[in-house]
């Protein structure tokens, strides 16, 4: 009689593991970031892996209020996210979860999910000091004027505004006096913050009088390293540092960034020194190449006089050997800048520029540019012809 009473419900006697299928489904999506690439084919696969375990329990399930709630739940998800019912699924057993405000563990965590068959990520890097000479995320480099606001960033994880100031009155030269980080709010990781440095006020916290230490907000924070003169933002969660230094009356930048999310921006946003360099306007530089100034005049090509300065390209020459003895772009931009400035912060300014890159910048062969690699035409045994009526005067680098 029992085996008889047995026959159609035998099924009931095993117990249903709509739970671990929901268990399942969370280890597989709580390292997933849906504001990054990839993201929709991950849950998809995911949730197709959710409905084949509650597909496999539905006779012993059939009377569980929470089994059928999460197929109901499961109907809803696909349709937000238009999945479709056929196609890959997720392994039911990941082996790894990560925290979703480290990006640095989505990044392994998508690696591992493929097999490690997807490339590395690349990060890229973004500068700005001196006169102000800009270093984009392609390593190009250029000169420019850039006077007032400027953005060097805006996407949608991250903007940096600088404001550039003339350096003497008179002069097209001009360098950085205030800078403008924005951290946009970003899911559980963090509210938006914004950060804002003037020159002679370089603070330790954010404008809400927070450090980013405390809290939630572990994911973000502000590292002072030299107290009025050199601060550092870590921004875990998207996977960016910041460095601001000041040095003289001025202020430098330096920005490391994951490339998928610097390219991030719509098409309103394409207005960024660091993405796409600076208008052809308002560069003092030609293709590369940086007029010196004589005496503290600067060439024609830019049509802008400068007050004399108290180097000669020899002495200046001289004075930037002694912090770069590298004789790339960072070498040759000290060397216009105390040209056309007189001023020795500069030379620092430079130096510490490079001193960011090699800290920042992720590939080593890349840290210099030299003028054969786009960088200023200002080698050893380069000449400049300065036209001054109908002479024209050789200048031979002492370099």
């Amino acid at each position: 009689l029992p085996s008889v009473l047995c026959l159609g419900d035998c099924q009931l006697q095993t117990p249903c593991q709509i739970q671990k299928c929901t268990t399942d489904f969370v280890s597989l999506t709580s390292h997933l970031n849906s504001a990054l690439e990839g993201f929709d084919l991950e849950f998809c696969k995911a949730l197709r892996a959710y409905s084949a375990c509650t597909y496999r329990n539905s006779k012993v399930c059939r009377g569980n209020l929470v089994y059928h709630s999460a197929v109901l739940g499961i109907s809803d998800l696909m349709s937000q996210r238009n999945c479709s019912k056929d196609g890959p699924t997720s392994s039911t057993s990941p082996e790894v979860t990560h925290d979703p405000c480290n990006y640095s563990g989505y990044i392994e965590a998508r690696e591992h999910q493929a097999g490690g068959k997807t490339p590395a990520t690349a990060y890229v890097f973004c500068g700005l000091f001196g006169d102000p000479h800009l270093r984009t995320f392609k390593d190009h480099f250029q000169t420019c004027k850039v006077e007032g606001a400027w953005p060097l960033i805006d996407n949608n994880y991250l903007s940096v505004q600088v404001t550039n100031v003339p350096v003497l009155p008179g002069s097209s030269a001009t360098a950085t006096n205030k800078i403008t980080v924005i951290f946009k709010s970003y899911q559980e990781c963090t509210d938006q913050k914004v950060y804002q440095a003037v020159a002679d006020d370089l603070p330790a916290a954010f404008v809400d009088g927070t450090s980013g230490d405390d809290g939630n907000m572990k994911s973000l924070r502000i590292v002072e390293k030299v107290s009025g003169k050199y601060v550092e933002m870590h921004a875990k969660y998207i996977g960016t540092t910041v460095y601001i230094r000041q040095l003289g009356h001025y202020l430098t930048v330096a920005i490391r960034m994951p490339q998928e999310l610097v390219l991030a921006y719509e098409e309103s946003q394409d207005l960024q020194l660091c993405v796409n360099g600076c208008p052809s306007s308002e560069r003092i530089d030609d293709s590369g190449q940086l007029p010196l100034p004589v005496m503290g005049q600067l060439l024609p090509q830019s049509g802008a006089a400068y007050p004399q300065s108290v180097y000669t390209l020899e002495t200046a020459s001289t004075k930037c050997r002694e912090k770069i003895v590298v004789k790339d772009i960072y070498f040759h931009s000290c060397v216009f800048d105390l040209l056309t400035t007189g001023d020795t912060n500069f030379t620092a300014a430079a130096h510490t520029a490079l001193q960011d890159v090699e800290a920042l910048h992720p590939r080593k062969e890349q840290w210099h540019i030299f003028p054969s690699s786009g960088g200023h035409v200002v080698g050893k045994g380069s000449k400049f012809c300065v036209s001054l009526g109908f002479v024209c005067l050789i200048i031979v680098a002492f370099l």
